[in-house]
């Protein structure tokens, strides 16, 4: 849970500095890039939905 607010967080640019070398010092970093690619790709997704649903209307 903590990798997943630690990537919402800096995925929208909420994280503090302390935050982020806490996450990094402790933590692979590995999940942290799983995750903020998941998150990319679904925010890419749903753009794709909103403006195919929109073009429909």
């Amino acid at each position: 849970m903590r990798v997943i607010r630690a990537v919402v967080s800096a995925f929208f640019g909420v994280q503090s500095e302390a935050a982020r070398k806490q996450d990094f010092q402790y933590h692979n970093p590995v999940p942290f890039i799983i995750a903020g690619i998941v998150m990319a790709s679904m925010l890419v997704l749903t753009l794709i939905a909103v403006v195919s649903w929109v073009l429909d209307k």
